[in-house]
This record gives structure tokens, C-alpha cells and sequence, in this order.
């Protein structure tokens, strides 16, 4: 048995090595390259094979496993170990069945044409098939928002001609067709009118692995309910209170500096008033106070300038160019790009762009880099600012004016386009001269004529873009976000009082006392203020935008800290660590949120962002994180308090004793996520897993922390010390799966 062990443990290494290896190959090599040489190659599935053995051999030969070190009985097989076997092992044979007689390619419909032959790419090759049965598309439409060109989905009207019966059928994003074990989702079009669709066709892997996703529930389940198990028994060694709130919580959960040298810019109330106006921006209607916020970060990295709102700032740029085209305010990244400019540091002016003959001085050298030169990205973000200025200058930036054309269909212009032809005269001359009025007003510091003018355009608006504006509670909420939205340094003071917690909670500990109370209460008082204010930012994205907030980085980061701050105050009344340990954590992930750039705007989102599988998918995997994120800090407190206090062996196995109880409820959530994931990916796209580098790194990561679950096999992790420096070197997984994915390895999950 001790062979066993050995071997278990090697095997397990190996196999992760090689998933991470995929990921590397595939950023190298590309998808059908990883695909044909490692995740379809024999000694591949091998390996899965051997881990499917290896988990059955630890469901029925349990009796010669060793006792449990909380004093379980291993002696007999349970229902829960056979449950997750079974869930193991079907999963495991419908990934192979799929890859063994699963179909999944793709086929172009041209219109009035019958057609029943679809490609199936398979290992560098490329393969025709036969439908029995066959497709005509009527029509094929885009859909687009309310009152904008924006596609919001792409639609195919056609027939199934099947043995000489016809029905009709339509396909959408949101809308698969199933027809005799196939399944067609809505890929792509071309500008002839074809329609482009995904096939699929697995009949047996697909109710297989279903299988096995249900059985794992089921394993779940049983774990946690036993009551001769082992998660019941560390309830039971543990203080009990603290465990069920763990257990509740986990399940449950589903300044400013002077203006006085900044250059002119429209007074506060002007500029407020001008951002109330509506303006198409990035397909959709909203603020113009939503265009100015993101201008203002986009340049700066920061929402207020100086001490200047975003709305004065985004005004300032228009009435008082002169000024502005020589602050220095243009946040540049990279040595090279600064060199480039001829600047010191690293804000650059917008003059700071141009030759002596007023060109940019970054365009050829934009044109000279290839696609795949890092130097090119710093570039062309640094550009990017550039040509917003541009945009913003020439008047193309400021859709502001609605127009229905004779369809009822609403467009939005700038002042700068060309309108239309059936246009009103009196709202033409409107149109065209209500930025030249605007300035005339601002020359004369005549503002409340000027504030007369903003509003007169925002009645002009609300008459002509009837139905298609945001409804008033959306209009308020997203005005309201937009000024609650902070900067760094809500991160900062959470981190600072974290670090303060933390370095009071080892000196009481050595003293065998309980935090202070005057550095207790401060922290819980910013942990329940930081709490509210998260989930009123949650509610208000959500309002906004129409849909639960949880589809890019910024939006799942805010989420995790939400959960953290949820966790830490269900927690803190029985575990002194909780509140040190959610201040720093919730800190972390706040600034990594503000460092990750700018607040996204508040967009629409494709169908199939849309659905509530992938919302759970994120809740769960972000709750899962924030509990891997605990025992992390857990761990290093252990390793604080081994080289303070040696002796103190009783604290180490109480901390060890605390993360193993959230390890269970961590390792369920992420299997869940994972799995919820591949369900909604089946759905939309037609197949549930594709060997993409973040599903490669989010199964990494499972296996690394499932390893301590089975201590009776691996009793390295019996040991206190050793357990928790794993859980230290463990969440590197976690680190590399949400941010090396995004960051290096790429994918069709990263995150832009």
C-alpha cells in the first residue's frame, strides 16, 4: 500500500504537468496542434485511464487504507465513495465517447438552396458528412438594440426537409435547433446573406458525462450530510457554530486634490447638467456622464482629474481645447512608448503626439510592428488615447441627436455627419449648430444659457428616441453607479487595515489574548460599510446594464470581494483570523480590479452572456475562490505563528482543521462552477469542453486541492506544516487560472 501511495502521488503529478504543458503548447502552437498531440494522443488517455483506476482502487479497497487521522472509520466502502466513483468515472467515459464518436463541425446555408453536407475539422483534417435530412434558409437577419446599428443577434429563417415533410425552423444565438440527435446553433454570416452554423452530434458522450454531473452532485451531497463522514466529524472537532456559518455562509452566498492648477473647464453644475444629456456610445444609449467617466480614466487611469468631475474634465477637452492639449495627463505605459514620444515620466500632453508638421508621431511605427509584438499592444493603447482626443476634437465621439427614418427605425448622429435627407430644417440647423451655440455661450460665461441648451437637447432627445431610452430607474441607477465608483483607494485603506489587523492578531496571540477592541471594531466597521457599499455597486451595474453583472474581470473581481466581505462577517464572531484576513483579501482583489484598467462601460451583452447558467457559473466559482483565497492566509498565519511561536502546535492544527472545513464546501463550488460551465458552454455552443487553457487550468486547479482530501492516501497532508504551505503554493493555480489565462495564455475565456 505504501507503493500505492507512492504511485498515486506520481501519477498525479505527472498529469498535472501535462495539463499545464497543454496550455503552454496550445499559446504556442495553437488549439488543433494541443488537440492532436496531447489532449486526443493515447498515452494521454492513458493517463486518465490510470487516474480512473487509481479511483477505484481507493473506493473498494478502503481496508487497507490507513485510519483517519479525526478517527473515520476507513474500513468499509461508503455511498458516497462509490457516488463519486461512478460520478469519475462517467465523466471520464463521455469525454472519451465524445471524442470518440462525437461530431462537431460546421456548414454554410445559401439561401433557396437545400443543403445537408456539414465539415467536421479533426486533427489537421478536414471531412464532409452527410445529414439525413436537409436545410433551406428563407432569410437570415441581424437584430439589432433599440435605436442603435449594434447587433444584438444574428437570426436564420429556414426549412427541414426531411424524407419529404417540411418544417419550418428558425436558429438564433439563443435559440438552438434539434432535429434526429443534431443540434445547429448560430455561428456566423457573410455579407452574401449565408448563414454560417455550428453542427453538433454526440449521442452518447453527451448523456454519459450528464450522467456523471448529476452522480457528482449526488457525492456532494452525501459528503457533506453523512454523518459518519468526515466533514461531519471536523464540524464536531471544530467549534460548531463556526462551521455551520461556514457551511450556511458558502451555500447561502449562491480623496481628492486641488483644482487650483488644472486648466478651464465648464463650472460643476454646467458640467453636470451636460452630462444628464442621453448620447449613443459604444452601442447603446446612456449618460453622457458614462462616456465622460470612461474618457476621463481611459487618459488619466483614474475617473476625476485634479479634483474635476469627469463630466468637467470630458467638457473641458471640448469648450477649452487650447488648455487641455498641454496638460500633461495622458497616462503612457512602457519605456519605449515614452522614448518614442520624447517625454519624462510617464503623462504625456496631447502635443506631445505630433510632429512639426502636426502628424502623429506613433502611426508608422504602429504600421511597422507585426500583430504579435508585445511593443506593438503598448503602442497602440497609447494611440488609442490619442485618436479619442481626435474623435472627441472633430465632433464624431458625440452621438447625440436621434432620427426615426420612415421605418420608425432610430439612428443617432453627431453633429459632424452626414444626415439625412427627410430631416426636418428647423431640426437640421439644430443639430448643426448647437455645439457652435454651446461655445458662443461659453466664451460669453453666459452658463445658464448654456444649461438651457443642455436641457433643450435632452427634451429634443427624450421627443424623437421615445421607446428606446433607458426606462428612469436604469437612467438613475446607472448615474448614480457612475458616482459612486471610487478609485484605488478604497483598496488601499482595506489593505492597510488589514495589515493592522494582522500584525495585532500575532502580537494577542502570542499574549493569548483577543484582538483589541478599538482596532476590532474599526475593522468590522469598514468591513459591514465596504459590504453594503459593493452589493449596492452590484445592484446598480445590474439595473444599468439589464443583466446580472458578472461577465468580464472587473465585474467577477467585484463579485469576489462581495463574497469575501460576506464571509469574513459571517465568520468573525468564532475565528480571531477572519477579520485580518478579509480585510487584506477583499483589499487584494479590489485593487487588482482597479488596476486592471478602467470601469468598463455599462454594454449590452450578447444572448448568450445573458443566460443564468453562466451567472451561477461565476457566483460559484468566485465564492470557491474566496475560500481557497482564505486558507491561503490561513496558511501563511500558520507559517507566521510556526516561526514565532514553535511550540504552539495546538494553533497550527486548529488552523488546519478550520481550512479543511472550508476545503470542502471550496473543492464542491469549483467542481460545481466548472461543471455548471461546461453545461451552459454545451447549450450555446454545442460543446462542453474544448480544451481551452482557462477550462484546462480550472481542472489543474481542482485536482491540486482535491489532493488533500484524500489524506488517508496521501498522508503528507495528515502533517499540519505541510498542508499548510501547500495551501500556500496551491493557489498559484488559482492565480494562474483567472489571471495568467487572461494575461499570457489567452483563449476564448480570457477576458479583453
Amino acid at each position: 500500500m505504501k507503493n500505492f501511495r507512492h504511485l498515486t502521488s506520481i501519477l498525479m503529478i505527472i498529469l498535472i504537468v501535462t495539463l499545464a504543458a497543454g496550455t503552454v503548447v496550445e499559446k504556442l502552437h495553437g488549439n488543433e496542434y494541443a488537440l492532436t498531440h496531447i489532449y486526443s494522443a493515447w498515452w494521454f488517455i492513458a493517463l486518465w485511464a490510470g487516474f480512473g483506476i487509481i479511483a477505484a482502487i481507493i473506493t473498494f479497497n478502503r481496508k487497507h487504507l490507513p485510519q483517519s487521522q479525526d478517527g473515520v472509520s476507513t474500513g468499509s466502502t461508503t455511498l458516497t465513495g462509490i457516488t463519486l466513483f461512478l460520478a469519475v468515472a462517467c465523466i471520464l467515459l463521455g469525454a472519451l465517447l465524445t471524442m470518440l464518436t462525437g461530431q462537431h463541425g460546421e456548414m454554410t446555408l445559401k439561401p433557396e438552396v437545400a443543403t445537408s453536407q456539414f465539415t467536421v475539422e479533426k486533427h489537421g483534417n478536414s471531412k464532409e458528412h452527410t445529414l439525413p435530412f436537409s436545410l433551406t434558409i428563407d432569410r437570415f437577419e441581424i437584430e439589432t438594440y433599440p435605436g442603435t446599428r449594434s447587433p444584438m443577434d444574428f437570426v436564420s429563417y429556414l426549412q427541414i426537409n426531411d424524407e419529404g415533410a417540411t418544417e419550418d425552423a428558425k436558429i438564433s444565438m439563443n435559440n438552438i435547433l434539434k432535429h434526429k440527435g443534431y443540434r445547429f446553433y448560430q455561428s456566423d454570416y457573410d455579407d452574401e446573406g449565408n448563414s454560417v452554423l455550428s453542427v453538433a452530434h454526440d449521442p452518447w458522450g453527451i448523456a454519459v458525462t450528464y450522467a456523471g454531473y448529476i452522480l457528482l452532485l449526488l457525492a456532494v451531497i452525501l459528503a457533506f450530510v453523512d454523518k459518519n463522514g468526515e466533514f461531519r466529524m471536523l464540524l464536531r472537532k471544530a467549534s460548531g457554530k463556526t462551521a455551520v456559518l461556514l457551511v450556511l455562509l458558502t451555500f447561502g452566498g449562491i480623496a481628492s486634490s486641488s483644482a487650483a492648477n488644472a486648466p478651464r473647464t465648464l463650472p460643476k453644475e454646467s458640467a453636470d447638467k451636460m452630462g444628464r444629456m442621453y448620447v449613443m456610445y459604444k452601442g447603446r444609449v446612456c449618460p453622457l456622464q458614462t462616456l465622460a467617466k470612461d474618457f476621463t480614466t481611459k487618459l488619466c487611469g483614474n475617473a476625476r482629474y485634479h479634483g474635476l468631475t469627469p463630466e468637467q474634465v470630458f467638457s473641458g477637452w471640448i469648450f477649452y481645447f487650447d488648455d487641455w492639449k498641454d496638460e500633461p495627463m495622458m497616462k503612457i505605459k512602457g519605456g519605449f512608448v515614452q522614448q518614442q514620444l520624447g517625454i519624462e515620466g510617464k503623462y504625456a500632453r496631447m502635443t506631445d503626439f505630433l510632429t512639426p508638421t502636426g502628424d502623429n508621431k506613433l502611426t508608422d511605427t504602429i504600421k511597422a510592428l507585426p500583430m504579435g509584438d508585445p511593443k506593438r499592444k503598448k503602442f497602440s493603447a497609447a494611440d488609442e488615447k490619442y485618436q479619442l482626443i481626435t474623435m472627441l476634437n472633430n465632433g464624431k465621439l458625440l452621438k447625440l441627436f436621434p432620427h426615426a427614418d420612415s421605418l420608425q427605425n432610430i439612428s443617432w448622429y453627431s453633429q459632424s455627419d452626414k444626415l439625412p435627407l427627410d430631416l426636418p430644417e428647423d431640426e437640421y440647423l439644430f443639430i448643426r449648430k448647437q455645439l457652435s451655440l454651446c461655445q458662443e455661450y461659453v466664451v460669453k460665461k453666459d452658463f445658464k444659457a448654456l444649461d438651457e441648451v443642455f436641457e433643450k437637447t435632452k427634451i429634443y432627445q427624450e421627443k424623437n428616441a421615445a421607446g428606446v431610452l433607458q426606462t428612469a430607474t436604469q437612467y438613475r441607477a446607472e448615474r448614480l453607479y457612475n458616482r459612486l465608483s471610487t478609485g484605488k483607494w478604497l483598496a488601499m485603506v482595506s489593505i492597510t487595515l488589514g495589515l493592522v489587523c494582522f500584525a495585532c492578531a500575532m502580537v494577542c496571540l502570542g499574549k493569548k489574548k483577543p484582538l483589541y477592541k478599538p482596532v476590532r471594531i474599526a475593522g468590522l466597521a469598514w468591513m459591514t460599510g465596504l459590504c453594503i457599499f459593493l452589493a449596492l455597486l452590484f445592484i446598480l451595474r445590474w439595473i444599468a446594464g439589464g443583466h446580472v453583472p458578472m461577465a468580464g474581470g472587473f465585474d467577477s473581481m467585484n463579485l469576489m470581494a462581495l463574497a469575501i466581505c460576506v464571509i469574513t462577517l459571517c465568520t468573525v464572531r468564532k475565528y480571531e483570523m477572519a477579520l485580518p484576513v478579509g480585510l487584506l483579501t477583499s483589499g487584494f482583489v479590489l485593487l487588482v480590479q482597479m488596476m486592471g484598467g478602467a470601469n468598463p462601460p455599462v454594454t449590452h451583452l450578447m444572448p448568450v452572456l445573458t443566460s443564468p447558467l453562466l451567472s451561477l457559473h461565476v457566483t460559484v466559482i468566485m465564492i470557491a475562490y474566496a475560500l481557497l483565497f482564505f486558507i491561503m492566509l490561513n496558511g501563511i498565519s500558520a507559517v507566521v505563528v510556526r516561526l514565532t511561536q514553535p511550540t504552539n502546535i495546538s494553533y497550527l492544527e486548529r488552523l488546519q482543521t478550520i481550512s479543511r472545513i472550508m476545503l470542502y464546501p471550496a473543492v464542491s463550488l469549483l467542481a460545481a462552477g466548472i461543471f455548471i460551465g461546461a453545461v451552459w458552454a454545451n447549450i450555446s455552443w454545442g460543446n462542453y469542453w474544448s480544451w481551452d487553457p482557462k477550462e484546462v487550468w480550472a481542472l489543474i486547479t481542482l485536482l491540486i486541492y482535491a489532493m488533500p482530501l484524500f489524506h488517508n492516501v496521501l498522508l503528507s497532508f495528515r502533517k499540519p506544516m505541510f498542508f499548510h504551505v501547500y495551501s500556500i503554493v496551491a493557489f498559484l493555480s488559482v492565480i494562474i487560472t483567472y489571471f495568467g489565462v487572461n494575461l499570457i495564455l489567452g483563449g476564448i475565456h480570457a477576458y479583453n
